[in-house]
């Protein structure tokens, strides 16, 4: 199964949906870096909600990609864990933390990819 990037980070946009993430943004960085594609930047209450949020996004990443990421980091403070994928970053904040680091600000001239989410 061939899978694009983007379809990779709309499931993964999806799946944290799902959780109720707050402020999912997906910023295409495409023409900025070289490092990935995609940065999809979610906001989870509490480091319960963080956590559920990262599982969800791998379980559904994996069934229904087949993909699994090349790292999970963070998960022992859950204030931002990061799930690498290659072409795309998943970075799932606790909201104090994603306002310290602000990556949207950051790159902030890399386009906003619109979802067609529920809320």
């Amino acid at each position: 199964m061939t899978v694009t990037p983007l379809e990779l980070a709309k499931v993964a946009a999806y799946a944290a949906d799902d959780k109720k993430a707050a402020d999912i943004v997906l910023l295409d960085l495409t023409s900025k870096t070289d490092v990935c594609d995609y940065f999809l930047i979610c906001t989870g209450a509490n480091p319960r909600q963080v956590d559920a949020i990262v599982d969800e996004v791998r379980e559904k990443v994996s069934a229904n990609c087949g993909l699994s990421p090349l790292s999970c980091e963070g998960r022992e403070g859950l204030s931002w864990v990061l799930v690498d994928y290659g072409s795309v970053v998943v970075h799932v904040f606790k909201p104090e933390t994603r306002d310290f680091y602000r990556l949207e600000a950051l790159w902030g001239d890399a386009p906003r990819v619109e979802l067609d989410l529920e809320r």
